[in-house]
């Protein structure tokens, strides 16, 4: 990777996604660039729904990075493009996985509810987890149940965060992430998750999506620790999880207006703590 274009993947990670951003900056040289590229990757397609007003010039856009990875389109000057392919390229990463997570992403543009507790895990497999896995294989990791266990229950919790995150922003756009049976045990609907003024019920659903996250947490914990110390790294976006769920149980219904993120400092050093402690 070139400087100039390993900057750019770095510039939008600072502004799109500051956890993975500071993880990055702690990988080893070898690592960083292709690592940075996968989650610059990921950036530009996880904004496509803010871009797009209907869904098809989001499959549209979608389609374009399908075809340039499978090679059957020039990926012009576009500087994530062309540093994705050649993290392809050097690393042998399989264009299968890169396929399968832009399948998943075409849920993004839509509105259906997220219909369970099983799918949200496929989903999330399909896409974070995928991601930790192919950073992964890009510091040559080796390949066993360890790391598909923390990758695996690793990308879950990301999502869940993810979702924690954006819970304000998905309810003024009539999107429901938290999966239907989750919201029914509560005794919710998609229909009273979004029309109803928030209340009790709201709130043991959130709890119910923070408990599921802490429980995946966990299980990524113990497999990551099953990895060789010097592989560690590639887990550092997974570091501030923890403070975000606890600020999201504080919080609690309040998510519904600010999301549960804790300061640029406390992420530094968070992200750091976990780095130096070989982590996270």
């Amino acid at each position: 990777m070139t400087d100039a274009h390993l900057s750019h993947c770095l510039d939008l990670l600072r502004q799109a996604d500051p956890d993975r951003y500071l993880a990055c900056l702690w990988l080893r040289r070898e690592w960083r660039g292709a690592v940075a590229a996968l989650y610059a990757f990921n950036a530009e397609i996880a904004r496509i729904p803010s871009l797009v007003s209907e869904q098809m010039p989001g499959e549209i856009r979608l389609q374009w990075w399908r075809e340039v990875i499978e090679g059957k389109r020039e990926a012009g000057d576009h500087p994530v493009a062309v540093e994705l392919l050649r993290t392809i390229a050097k690393h042998n990463l399989p264009t299968l996985a890169f396929g399968t997570y832009l399948e998943a992403r075409i849920f993004d543009l839509y509105h259906d509810p997220m219909p369970d507790q099983a799918l949200f895990e496929t989903y999330a497999g399909e896409t974070a987890s995928a991601l930790l896995l192919l950073a992964a294989q890009c510091a040559q990791v080796e390949q066993d149940t360890a790391l598909a266990d923390a990758c695996g229950n690793g990308g879950v919790v990301q999502t869940v965060i993810a979702v924690l995150r954006s819970l304000a922003l998905h309810r003024r756009g009539k999107r429901c992430y938290v999966p239907k049976d989750m919201l029914a045990a509560a005794g919710l609907t998609v229909e009273t998750w979004f029309d109803e003024a928030p209340d009790e019920r709201h709130l043991d659903a959130i709890r119910a999506l923070i408990g599921w996250g802490r429980e995946h947490q966990v299980k990524s914990r113990a497999a990551i620790a099953k990895l060789d110390v010097d592989l560690r790294p590639v887990f550092l976006p997974l570091a501030p999880i923890e403070a975000m769920l606890d600020k999201a149980e504080r919080i609690g219904l309040d998510l519904f207006d600010r999301p549960p993120d804790i300061s640029p400092l406390r992420r530094q050093w968070v992200i750091g703590k976990a780095a130096l402690s070989r982590g996270p």
